[in-house]
């Protein structure tokens, strides 16, 4: 199985490394078209900023390489709000998997990012498989998608927010799998396993 890591410009790729090492799992760190197409899974992580993030991918044509892509891939945290139609995160234009929008989270009253463990209920995706209800993931966002037809597990900080989204071979988690203890090693897992 060859799984790719996209290469891009959001940090925090390290621990999705160690994440897949400890599963034993090979994979290439690329942000080659070619070898991104020819995976059989592709991993979309991100820590960062949406603006930048995107302009990124438009320099290298992945913003249109993802979108197109038929294999399983899996948005993570940026990479999941990258996925979604547009951003609040400066007033960001992003790829459109999910037809739905990012917005910033209101701190009038809650601190603002979101940081730290949460627990996910609602779960309704292949990834979820063996997850008990109110698992506990590590989130660290300041902006949120809604929740919509494609929401598949939801947190609440604030108001309801959608934890997971999924559309076809497209799954995505706003908090950090591959931090996320064991529970995150498992939706990893389940997902290299579609």
């Amino acid at each position: 199985m060859k799984t790719v890591i996209i290469k891009y410009n959001a940090g925090n790729v390290q621990s999705v490394m160690y994440a897949l090492d400890r599963i034993g799992v090979n994979y290439l760190w690329t942000d080659d078209e070619a070898e991104i197409r020819s995976a059989d899974k592709v991993i979309f992580p991100g820590v960062g900023e949406a603006s930048t993030a995107m302009a990124y991918l438009r320099e290298k044509g992945l913003d249109k390489v993802i979108p197109s892509l038929k294999q399983p891939v899996l948005g993570t945290c940026v990479g999941m709000q990258l996925m979604c139609k547009h951003s609040e995160e400066n007033d960001t234009t992003c790829m459109g998997i999910f037809d739905i929008n990012v917005k910033r989270f209101d701190s009038s009253n809650f601190k603002v990012p979101h940081v730290g463990w949460n627990n996910i209920y609602h779960l309704k995706s292949k990834l979820t498989e063996g997850l008990k209800e109110n698992a506990f993931m590590y989130f660290v966002h300041s902006y949120y998608a809604e929740i919509s037809a494609y929401t598949v597990a939801e947190c609440d900080y604030v108001q309801p927010f959608s934890a997971m989204l999924h559309k076809e071979n497209f799954y995505a988690a706003q908090f950090h799998t591959e931090i996320s203890g064991k529970e995150g090693q498992l939706i990893i897992e389940n997902f290299l396993r579609l």
